[in-house]
């Protein structure tokens, strides 16, 4: 993982990030992925640098709690787990939460993300963190349709649009990066319909508006369509 620092300007009414590397970038691997020396697309996040907040102290442990439910592991033995991963993840780098922590807000929303990805990945009930989710809550949106896990109990789910496709239209001649989704079970897939999106969200305190997906995501859920960028 590389770490820089960059600078944000504007010239002539284009906006530039000008990013200072702390060390040399490996140009064959570029080329390869890329094709280009030159030119490539990078990823990237900008810090929140601010200490770790408590809301993020209260998540985690909410988290830990869901996992020591379903798994029966103490908290405390996870809470060392996740600070190990996360120490591997990041080549060394110690987290704490407590208060008098150093640790950033960015810091801290990665660990969440390692806790998170590894309740999806074993399908781990959300039952108290659910509750807590800040900025997380798109990205939890995300992981259900990632997983095909029910955004309401867990279960196996459907990818339910929100955006309803008329009757006799073929799905697979859809570009479904234009419309938006939400994971439901068929249980809960059919209790939206039957209810309305407005009666549903009054009852699970859940959003419904659901998220937009990109080409790869769909394709590796199975979701055929006909998509603009192929």
């Amino acid at each position: 993982m590389q770490r820089s620092r960059a600078k944000y300007f504007e010239r002539q009414g284009k906006h530039y990030l000008l990013v200072e590397l702390n060390e040399q970038p490996n140009l064959d691997h570029a080329e390869t992925v890329s094709g280009s020396r030159d030119l490539f697309y990078v990823d990237g996040e900008i810090a929140d640098t601010r200490k770790a907040r408590p809301q993020q102290r209260r998540l985690f442990f909410a988290l830990l709690s869901d996992i020591y439910t379903w798994s029966g592991m103490p908290t405390d033995f996870l809470k060392n787990l996740f600070y190990l991963q996360y120490e591997s993840y990041t080549f060394g780098k110690q987290i704490s939460l407590s208060d008098t922590t150093e640790s950033s807000v960015s810091d801290a929303n990665q660990l969440l993300d390692l806790v998170i990805e590894f309740m999806f990945e074993w399908h781990v009930p959300f039952k108290e963190g659910y509750k807590l989710l800040p900025r997380e809550q798109e990205y939890y949106l995300f992981q259900c349709c990632r997983h095909r896990v029910c955004m309401i109990c867990g279960n196996r789910a459907d990818i339910h649009h929100v955006d309803v496709i008329g009757a006799g239209l073929n799905r697979t001649h859809v570009d479904h990066t234009k419309r938006h989704v939400m994971a439901l079970c068929r249980v809960h897939h059919s209790e939206i319909e039957q209810i309305g999106s407005v009666a549903f969200s009054a009852k699970y305190h859940v959003p419904v508006e659901g998220i937009k997906l990109d080409k790869e995501t769909l394709k590796r859920i199975g979701l055929k369509g006909k998509y603009s960028s192929d």
